[in-house]
């Protein structure tokens, strides 16, 4: 099974992508990771898309979607795709990459989540700067203040989580990323998240999914 989290910044995707892949043997596909691996492996796609970044702009859809084309050809099922797609045209490719290898995605899980939660998600989260597990402040601190409970790495907040920015990021969510939730519609599977906590939303995406 392949399936897509969806969701705004700060909706926990990051968090049951974590989870699932630690209860359910999913592997995560996230852009993140894939830009940080070709970026250090010093890959002409890498460097492609650090000359972009370095400029503050956005990788170009070819840019991604041929290092996802890249990471499917070893790896295509049992994925969750995290951060990707963002846009209908990147969900298009992606279909048309799946389809090389007779798979699809199964299951888009949407976890709904209100501007006012997310907005005091993001303006207290606090990262792993080593493995990028998230905390935060008030709701889910770690053990040790500051220390992240799996490595012992330092926790920071980090640079697009000011609350600025993250209106500007939540505005870009809205215009090209919550078009998907029409796209996907026959296998879009809604989790209301308001007020739950991370593990009961956990268990209704197992549920939704029969995992």
């Amino acid at each position: 099974m392949n399936i897509i989290l969806l969701g705004a910044p700060g909706s926990g995707k990051g968090t049951q992508s974590e989870v699932l892949c630690e209860k359910k043997s999913f592997t995560q596909l996230s852009t993140g990771d894939l830009f940080r691996n070709n970026i250090a492996n010093k890959t002409p796609l890498g460097l492609e898309a650090q000359g972009y970044m370095n400029q503050g702009l956005y990788v170009p859809d070819d840019v991604t979607n041929k290092m996802v084309g890249d990471y499917l050809e070893s790896n295509h099922e049992g994925l969750i795709f995290d951060g990707y797609p963002r846009t209908v045209d990147q969900a298009k490719e992606l279909d048309l990459m799946l389809a090389k290898y007779d798979k699809v995605i199964d299951k888009v899980v949407y976890i709904d989540l209100d501007d006012s939660v997310l907005m005091s998600r993001l303006t207290g989260r606090v990262v792993c700067e080593i493995c990028k597990r998230s905390y935060h402040v008030v709701t889910r601190k770690p053990a040790v203040e500051g220390i992240c409970d799996f490595d012992g790495g330092k926790l920071v907040t980090r640079p697009d989580d000011q609350e600025d920015k993250i209106k500007t990021r939540l505005e870009v969510y809205n215009n090209q990323t919550a078009p998907l939730i029409s796209f996907y519609e026959d296998k879009l599977v809604k989790i209301p998240s308001d007020g739950k906590t991370p593990q009961e939303v956990f268990e209704l995406i197992v549920e939704s999914l029969g995992i």
